[in-house]
């Protein structure tokens, strides 16, 4: 597969000059205006946050594209899928209240907010994979399925399982239903180390299918008949007492992601941004966030996902750890073992090449790329 062109500017201004103007110039020079949006109904697919957490995208930069999509004729929304976990985006009202709690409304992007999958989740179509090798067709949140251009806007960040969240699992898990999300998760469920539990009670406060329970001793267990795989209580774990005895758990909730963000994608105009920025160790679906690994980066643009994740991926590598960060304190453990990357060495057993690779493979992108620096 050719190389793909992944546009990137970083976040320096001159006086007179916003990041909002460059984030303009960075859409135009990648090609969104070469896209016909003249009365089509534009999705620009965005993760709100989990309230608490304060690293996900302001809602200025979801304004800014909604801006640039209407000044080209087109009507824009926002959007984002229910969640499986336990927290206050797993139906459509809370999902909307807590979008609203952060910033994203009507009144502050200029466009509207549709939550995608509908008031329980259970709003999505069935959509074929071409070339899917897991999975043959994806559950999508019908809203997601029903506009006619797919615009994603992801904030780049670590993430527990999946290494960083980039633009395919902004795109692939963020538009499935929540039966496309557990579908995604079902691999492999994970065990307790009870030996090294030590009874702290963050795991169940995570779990939203009520699956840890405590014995007598206060080590915690994991009713595999009631979880779904979805590892919020591995990232929950400070003393990492949750584990995923299926080695190829994370390599296979890579290749299935990136199968359904092959089924968002194909058929229709699709444009992918991604702003590396208070890069959080986990992802911005926690209630919280830790200080950024890694300094802030820049914003990418391209027609390529896995191109733009590469990309985003590589300039990561290239920065020193934050003092401090937990990235950092990982690397100065005694027990470290050095994986040559820094998603990895953050949250141990997490991997990320994967779903790229296997993206790859099935036609979803590039991971060659020309980086055009404006």
């Amino acid at each position: 597969m050719a190389a793909s062109k992944v546009y990137f500017t970083d976040f320096h201004v001159d006086v007179g000059t916003s990041q909002l103007d460059k984030l303009t110039r960075l859409m135009d020079k990648a090609g969104l205006g070469e896209i016909d949006l003249e009365k089509k109904f534009v999705c620009i697919k965005m993760h709100f946050g989990e309230p608490g957490n304060l690293s996900f995208l302001r809602p200025n930069y979801a304004k800014t594209v909604a801006d640039y999509v209407k000044a080209r004729g087109g009507i824009p929304f926002l959007c984002d899928c229910n969640t499986l976990y336990v927290g206050r985006r797993k139906n459509a009202l809370e999902h909307l209240d807590a979008a609203y709690e952060n910033g994203f409304s009507p009144l502050s992007t200029g466009c509207q907010v549709i939550i995608g999958d509908g008031l329980k989740g259970t709003d999505d179509v069935e959509v074929p994979v071409a070339g899917g090798e897991y999975i043959k067709t994806a559950k999508i949140g019908r809203a997601v399925m029903d506009a006619d251009v797919f615009i994603s806007l992801t904030h780049f960040k670590g993430h527990e399982q999946a290494g960083f969240g980039g633009a395919v699992k902004n795109i692939g898990m963020g538009c499935g239903s929540r039966a496309g999300k557990m579908e995604q998760h079902n691999a492999g469920k994970p065990v307790v180390r009870q030996e090294v539990c030590v009874g702290c009670r963050q795991c169940a406060k995570q779990c939203g299918q009520d699956a840890i329970s405590y014995g007598p001793d206060r080590k915690a267990s994991i009713d595999h008949a009631k979880c779904v795989g979805c590892g919020r209580c591995i990232g929950a774990c400070n003393f990492d007492a949750i584990v995923n005895p299926a080695w190829d758990t994370v390599q296979m909730l890579n290749r299935k992601m990136a199968e359904y963000a092959k089924a968002v994608v194909d058929g229709r105009p699709c444009f992918h941004i991604s702003l590396v920025k208070d890069i959080s160790p986990n992802c911005d679906c926690h209630g919280e966030n830790d200080v950024p690994i890694l300094p802030d980066i820049g914003m990418f643009a391209s027609l390529d996902p896995v191109a733009m994740d590469q990309a985003c991926a590589d300039a990561c590598m290239e920065k020193e750890p934050i003092p401090g960060a937990q990235l950092y304190r990982r690397m100065k453990a005694k027990d470290f073992i050095d994986h040559k990357d820094h998603f990895e060495n953050c949250t141990e057993g997490s991997e990320w090449k994967t779903c790229l690779e296997h993206g790859e493979k099935i036609g979803l992108g590039s991971r060659e790329y020309e980086l055009v620096k404006l």
